[in-house]
């Protein structure tokens, strides 16, 4: 094999980053690999060549649908915002239809699974898209077993990767597939990536996703938890707060919030570390201690369960500095009783 090509499908309004991302992992792949390595060669083809707009006004050249033809090794399908008038392009979901059969391996990012279901190439297959749509996809498309959780999903030929970025992670697998994990780590390195990230889409989505409740006894409580999430909340106590028995107020709670009370609480306590770990440098116990974690090991446990990750791992990823390279004591002020 001289080349692998891959073949990207372009069109009005895709997120550029689903399509950047990934080739940029194979453009510094070919520039790491021995004189003796099989390249990858991209092609774009689109319904709307030459010139196509991405949804954040940057403006990609692109060879119409037709210079696509011929063997395809990997075909690369984006998602964007334009994602319904897509889907409703019938022309275009055929022709990735069609397109498939010639390719050795499919691959799509984000909400680019959305098209590789809507022309039947997942049913009966597990696949995975951006976490904010992955029920909407299951409801549309009942025979593909969805999994949010994934930052991707290798079935058979098939590879889809959840929000955006994750199509870099799902790059880097392919490339490892391709030409083995020295080069691909040799890749991650350049580009300044991990080669495979741990955790679930669940560490990048927002951990709580609950707004407050509509119901004023329910919301009167949430907000109390948010002010008092240093100490033990026991149920029957935030059920006082809302002036309700302890076993009404956990019906209406989990009708009106989606989740019981101690779930609730469990997910604000790691959604305010997540905060501190962050924003702040205090310790991991201090963090633990201001989230209302009696024990540390507790709170490594329950958020190793969340998130796939140790605190400390999250903090070494997710750290937010100040310009000057410090961390950014802002939000710890604002926290501060003054």
């Amino acid at each position: 094999m001289l080349e692998r090509r891959v073949v990207v499908v372009v069109y009005a309004g895709a997120m550029a980053l689903d399509i950047t991302g990934p080739i940029e992992v194979f453009d510094t792949a070919n520039r790491l690999l021995g004189p003796s390595g099989t390249r990858y060669r991209t092609d774009f083809v689109s319904a709307d060549a030459p010139l196509v707009r991405m949804s954040s006004g940057v403006v990609m050249g692109a060879s119409p649908l037709e210079a696509g033809q011929g063997p395809i090794d990997t075909l690369l399908v984006p998602g964007g915002w334009s994602l319904d008038t897509a889907l409703a392009d019938q022309a275009l979901v055929s022709w990735i239809g069609g397109a498939a059969a010639r390719s050795r391996r499919v691959a799509s990012v984000c909400g680019g699974s959305f098209l590789l279901a809507e022309a039947g190439l997942l049913d009966g297959r597990r696949a995975t898209t951006h976490w904010a749509y992955s029920e909407a996809m299951a409801c549309r498309y009942p025979d593909v077993t969805v999994d949010a959780e994934p930052i991707f999903v290798w079935d058979g030929p098939f590879v889809t990767s959840a929000g955006v970025s994750t199509g870099i992670d799902m790059a880097l697998a392919l490339v490892e597939a391709d030409h083995g994990s020295a080069l691909a780590l040799e890749t991650a390195r350049f580009l300044v990536l991990f080669l495979k990230r741990h955790g679930g889409q669940s560490q990048y989505s927002a951990v709580l996703d609950a707004q407050l409740a509509d119901h004023p006894p329910i919301r009167a409580a949430q907000e109390w938890i948010l002010d008092n999430l240093d100490k033990a909340l026991p149920v029957g106590e935030i059920a006082r707060q809302a002036h309700m028995s302890q076993r009404n107020f956990a019906r209406v709670f989990r009708r009106e919030v989606g989740t019981t009370p101690g779930q609730y609480v469990e997910r604000t306590r790691i959604a305010r570390a997540r905060e501190l770990l962050e924003t702040t440098d205090l310790t991991i116990r201090q963090i633990a201690g201001r989230c209302g974690f009696a024990a540390t090991e507790t709170f490594f446990r329950s958020f190793g369960r969340t998130l796939g990750l140790s605190p400390k791992e999250y903090r070494h990823r997710f750290q937010v500095s100040s310009p000057s390279g410090g961390i950014d004591h802002r939000h710890e002020r604002e926290r501060s009783p003054a």
